[in-house]
């Protein structure tokens, strides 16, 4: 890539390792790629053909997943390797049994990614979503390996389509193929000359029509929720997010509440349990015999989310107030009504969830409680809005079968 850009990711690096004397999160990734080439020389067949899967954190991963274990199904023997860029997304799924080794990404610079690839030898590259690394695209068109973008979305703002953007342009001529999920951003491509493009839609819903049919009971959840008229679950949530729910929360006792925070330590969870004014506790200590006598469990272990919607009849999912929201596919899926934050602009099915109305976005406490008001008071109201969210999940479904049968004559057994 161009000088800038290696300057760019050095600097990046650089911030990196300075964040890292403090930031737990900086340090797991600088520590994790100190370790990825010993790693990959332990791990992996030295004749390389490897499918390489790379995805930045944990939210990417559940969007390449339905792919990854369709591979794993149809081609038993392929050798797959994944990787993540973010700690939040490798910590989760360093064991991940569907794929032959999980690894952290090494910084994209020159250097590394000969490295990498050397090592890998990748038959087959498949980024997921957002990942766009300028010198691995162009190394491994130069290498002559099939390289595919998958469940990518584009939009006007994005720096490709801006009239400094020329050298990022160039990444996307490094694809084989993007596989985009929807006619804007293949129509936003053909206007920068990128033709190598399919509509595909978004693999995300396939993954979470998976989840609901292989969905976990908890023996506390299923005692928790035995005695109470609506059950409200915020998944993935932040303060600000709470700073809504919380006091709604305590002032309407006909609503329990289970309250998955995104990120948890001990201060935090003592923090969210001093704001609760109603009986409260925490799942790892919650007994199946006493979990009817809360109103609220929050979450401390991670896995669960996912199947927890479950036993909801409305869900608050957060980010909403930060860079953005979480899955709300996770929830809608489940048929039930989704809120959150104003952040949405970046997802196209928190837009078509408005539109259609089974999902509602909420910017203060005043609209959040004029919201929720409206959803316990009128119970068909609060079954259509479920119905609809449902049935938007079920129309959606298929992206990985279609990306799947462009890409399956590249896969060597």
């Amino acid at each position: 890539m161009d000088i800038l850009y290696n300057i760019g990711i050095s600097a990046y690096k650089g911030a990196v390792r300075l964040a890292s004397v403090k930031n737990p999160k900086a340090r797991k990734m600088l520590d994790g790629q100190a370790q990825t080439f010993d790693y990959l020389r332990e791990r992996l067949e030295s004749s390389g053909g490897y499918i390489w899967i790379h995805v930045a954190s944990l939210g990417e991963f559940e969007q390449g997943r339905p792919l990854i274990e369709l591979i794993r199904r149809e081609h038993p023997e392929a050798r797959i390797l994944l990787t993540f860029f973010s700690p939040s997304g490798y910590e989760v799924r360093k064991n991940y049994d569907q794929v032959d080794a999980v690894c952290y990404l090494p910084f994209d610079l020159p250097g590394n990614v000969r490295q990498f690839l050397d090592l890998v030898k990748p038959s087959m590259a498949i980024f997921v979503k957002y990942e766009f690394w300028g010198n691995y695209l162009r190394e491994l068109q130069r290498r002559g390996v099939p390289t595919f973008s998958i469940s990518a979305i584009f939009r006007p703002g994005q720096v490709f389509f801006k009239p400094w953007g020329g050298k990022m342009r160039k990444m996307l001529h490094c694809f084989t193929t993007l596989f985009v999920q929807n006619e804007e951003s293949r129509q936003l491509l053909k206007g920068i000359d990128i033709d190598q493009v399919q509509v595909c839609g978004d693999t995300r819903f396939d993954r979470v029509a998976h989840v609901r049919e292989q969905a976990r009971q908890f023996p506390v959840i299923d005692k928790f929720v035995s005695n109470a008229r609506m059950t409200a679950v915020m998944g993935s949530s932040w303060a600000p997010d709470e700073d809504l729910m919380i006091p709604y929360f305590n002032s309407h006792t006909g609503v329990k509440l289970i309250l998955a925070p995104h990120e948890f330590d001990r201060e935090r969870l003592l923090a969210l349990m001093a704001r609760m004014q109603r009986p409260c506790g925490l799942y790892s200590q919650t007994q199946p015999e006493t979990a009817s006598q809360l109103d609220c469990i929050i979450i401390d272990t991670f896995g669960m989310l996912s199947s927890l919607y479950r036993y909801g009849q409305l869900a608050m999912v957060g980010g909403g107030f930060g860079s953005g929201i979480h899955n709300i596919n996770e929830a809608a899926v489940y048929g039930i009504p989704v809120l959150f934050g104003p952040n949405y602009g970046k997802f196209s099915e928190a837009k078509d969830l408005i539109a259609c109305g089974g999902s509602f976005t909420v910017s203060n406490a005043e609209e959040f409680s004029s919201v929720m008001d409206r959803l316990l008071s009128d119970h068909e109201y609060l079954r259509r809005s479920g119905a609809i969210a449902e049935q938007y999940i079920q129309s959606h479904l298929g992206a990985t079968q279609l990306i799947y049968n462009q890409i399956k004559h590249y896969i060597k057994d």
